[in-house]
């Protein structure tokens, strides 16, 4: 990403302040660096954001399953359901910081400052993010947002065991009730071949999306790497190559290795990509389809408001754009694919508590 001594092509960055360039040409490199910054930040959160909505309220739909009818002579066939449902909402909200400089303060302000201080500010901004969309994939328990237009908007969380009946799992008829937040009734210590987590998790996704019929499914699982040091022991795990070591002879060669996975990708074991990710909290471990529609959307202000999108910086003066403005950046995350998305917990019970900090509310 570029920095801003590279869009307004300076080279002098530290003797030269933003007044001698011009509050409204910085304030315009500003907008193509939060423009890019915001690009990438889009890229990078792709592995959790199926789409960026509008939409405040709508019906999830995924197929159903069931048989045809026989039919005889002139009989009508009944009519039948054709998907399964469900209704999500997205919340939106309204996230921001001061950009706290008066006139002296711009007047001693130099580009190399404003570049630091960008910096800052784009590092809270993908922390920001991050955050919102651990919580929707970690909080097990739906909550009401109230929206200022369109009033309360129950949001939900992945699969949690409520009245939600879901399409018919591989291998049945009927639809039924999901969760998809377990506790695995041992800690992280004890994880084994006989304690496996990664195959619990991979029978609760492959069980709604299917998988090849030579195996490999294409799922992966992000853990805290207080886990790293067990799942590296477990029998069936292959690690991923050094890349400056050749294998030699008659050794197994990892291949194909998904490259929008947050982290560090250690391997593969029961079927699953495995990556370090120490923004998952330890012991607890969130397992994802990467060939299925992803767990979350994004949901931004109408396109008609004129309200900008993503982290952008406010002015409220035309003539000094940089005295009176503020960052700003609109946005709420939610599940929309409530069955794309397995949220593990390494303690010694069957119940899954949602992760300290983690909680809406």
């Amino acid at each position: 990403m570029a920095t801003i001594q590279g869009i307004l092509n300076l080279t002098d960055i530290d003797r030269t302040f933003v007044n001698t360039v011009g509050q409204q040409v910085v304030y315009d490199a500003v907008a193509q660096y939060m423009a890019e910054h915001n690009a990438a930040l889009a890229a990078a959160t792709s592995f959790f954001v199926q789409q960026v909505t509008e939409n405040f309220k709508f019906r999830y739909r995924l197929p159903g399953g069931g048989y045809l009818q026989r039919r005889g002579g002139q009989a009508q066939s009944g009519a039948v359901k054709s998907a399964g449902s469900w209704d999500v909402a997205l919340p939106l909200e309204d996230f921001g910081v001061g950009f706290g400089g008066d006139d002296i303060t711009l007047a001693y302000m130099t580009i190399a400052e404003l570049n630091t201080h960008l910096e800052t500010i784009t590092a809270q901004n993908v922390n920001t993010k991050r955050l919102e969309i651990l919580k929707a994939i970690l909080d097990k328990t739906s909550y009401t947002f109230p929206d200022p237009i369109q009033g309360d908007l129950s949001v939900v969380p992945l699969a949690n065991g409520d009245s939600v009946v879901y399409p018919p799992v591989v291998g049945a008829d009927t639809e039924a009730t999901d969760s998809h937040y377990f506790g695995t009734n041992y800690v992280s210590g004890s994880i084994s071949d006989t304690n496996n987590p990664y195959a619990t998790i991979r029978t609760e996704l492959i069980e709604h999306f299917g998988g090849p019929q030579q195996g490999g499914e294409n799922l992966a699982v992000l853990i805290n790497s207080a886990e790293q040091s067990k799942t590296e022991a477990l029998t069936d795990f292959v690690a991923v190559d050094d890349r400056f070591v050749n294998p030699g002879s008659n050794a197994m060669v990892l291949s194909s290795i998904p490259a929008s996975l947050p982290g560090h990708v250690i391997g593969r074991v029961s079927g699953c990509w495995v990556s370090v990710w120490d923004y998952v909290p330890a012991a607890y471990m969130i397992g994802l389809n990467l060939d299925a529609p992803k767990p979350l959307m994004e949901r931004v202000d109408p396109a008609n408001t004129g309200l900008p999108r993503g982290l952008a910086l406010v002015a409220s003066n035309n003539v000094f754009p940089l005295q009176s403005a503020h960052y700003r950046n609109r946005f709420g995350v939610a599940v929309t694919n409530r069955l794309n998305g397995v949220c593990a917990q390494l303690v010694a019970s069957t119940t899954y508590t949602t992760p300290t900090g983690y909680a809406h509310g």
